[in-house]
């Protein structure tokens, strides 16, 4: 699989909501960069990150464009997330089963075929205005 399919199975599988698909794109190691947070690393940390998510929010990207460069061994993503913050987050404001619209992107290293680097951002004080928290 080229890497523009690899990112793109990647997207569907988070959309359907199938993990375990997700985390089989992923190398052992992979290095996982949160939005304006810290580096954790592995696919089991990759896959407890996961469960949080799940736990705490309802998402679905859309409008979503990967672009890879010419080797095939880094590619970026863009995209919008649609989604519902269902139960609170440590350190985030309360939830309450506000709704969100929020541009995002993603920066990926591949090696072997595999994702080797995941690095996420968006606006976290955009997201906080939207679900009425405060900074």
């Amino acid at each position: 699989m080229n890497t523009s399919n690899l990112i793109a199975a990647y997207y569907d599988a988070f959309n359907r909501g199938d993990r375990e698909a997700m985390l089989s794109m992923l190398t052992d190691d992979v290095s996982h960069d949160l939005n304006q947070g810290a580096r954790e690393t592995g696919r089991d940390a990759f896959r407890a990150f996961l469960q949080r998510m799940d736990r705490c929010y309802g998402e679905q990207l859309r409008d979503i464009v990967v672009m890879v460069s010419a080797d095939g061994l880094r590619a970026g993503a863009e995209y919008v997330v649609h989604g519902e913050y269902k139960v609170t987050d440590e350190g985030l404001p309360e939830a309450e089963g506000q709704r969100y619209v929020l541009p995002g992107g993603a920066f990926f290293d591949v090696r072997d075929g595999k994702i080797a680097r995941v690095t996420n951002y968006y606006n976290l004080d955009d997201w906080i205005a939207q679900v009425g928290g405060k900074r």
